[in-house]
């Protein structure tokens, strides 16, 4: 294993690649305002022939995830598709009609259920759970939830994650999402079927939507996936079989501040398995 180095352009690792997946939270926006310069540059590589699909742990259809960014003044030219999991959510969701449904989550999560035939009940009368986050993000965490999720353990019930994500930024804040509910529950020894990165049909959909704009399948070696988390964006990337660009400015800012080169032995701590390379910021 080589010494990994930060890269400055994206311009300097796309001259063979097709496909670009981008995560969105971290890299394009910090949810509070879009990154401009990130912005650009993947309007600047669909500019030049490639093929942006954005690839998301928010729990919200692509509809609601595209009203969202245009909010926070991303553009809709900075991409050609979105694919979240709560797009996949939805459709375990019309795959089980009839089926009450404990929904955990904030009413900002609503659209998880527009349009299908969902029968929203009590944790008592549940067949399953839906979780797409904390009630209440600002000011809980997942062990506010522990006596919930006992009780939950109690009835067997399955726990469905819309966001595998522990936290995500809210400006300059760590917020917990649902990904922290479902890991806890799991511990416990609950039932967990999880949506999004890093588990591989969020992939499978975001290359299925990059063939219908190219007219045909990208090659894994020609795809290169962009994220800023370990445990979600580089676990899935290496799991699906492509490379990844890890932006250091999101969730693990504080690990990489200083830093300007990686030693093998940081890297294996770190990564596990190496992305391809870091960018403390993505721009063109």
């Amino acid at each position: 294993m080589t010494s990994l180095r930060f890269v400055e352009k994206l311009r300097d690792l796309v001259g063979s690649v097709e496909v670009v997946l981008s995560d969105i939270w971290g890299v394009v926006h910090n949810g509070l305002e879009a990154f401009p310069e990130a912005c650009e540059a993947l309007h600047t590589y669909r500019q030049q022939g490639g093929t942006v699909i954005l690839i998301t742990n928010a729990p919200r259809p692509a509809d609601s995830v595209q009203r969202q960014l245009r909010k926070l003044g991303v553009a809709d030219d900075t991409y050609d598709a979105i694919v979240s999991s709560g797009d996949l959510t939805r459709h375990f969701v019309a795959g089980h009609p009839g089926k009450k449904i404990f929904w955990l989550g904030p009413e900002r999560d609503s659209s998880i259920h527009r349009g299908l035939d969902a029968v929203i009940g009590p944790l008592e009368q549940a067949d399953y759970i839906i979780c797409t986050g904390l009630f209440d993000d600002e000011t809980e965490s997942a062990e506010d939830y522990r006596a919930m999720m006992l009780q939950a353990l109690e009835r067997k019930l399955p726990l469905i994650c819309a966001n595998p994500d522990i936290v995500v930024e809210r400006g300059d804040r760590l917020i917990y999402c649902a990904g922290a509910i479902a890991e806890l529950y799991r511990e416990l020894g609950g039932e967990v079927i999880f949506y999004g990165k890093p588990h591989r049909p969020i992939y499978e959909r975001a290359m299925e939507l990059a063939a219908e704009q190219r007219g045909h399948p990208a090659a894994l070696n020609r795809v290169l996936a962009i994220g800023d988390s370990v445990r979600t964006d580089l676990a899935g990337a290496h799991g699906f079989g492509i490379d990844l660009l890890f932006v250091t400015r999101g969730i693990h800012s504080e690990e990489f501040e200083g830093v300007e080169q990686l030693d093998p032995a940081s890297v294996k701590e770190l990564f596990g398995h190496p992305p391809r390379a870091l960018m403390r910021e993505l721009r063109w």
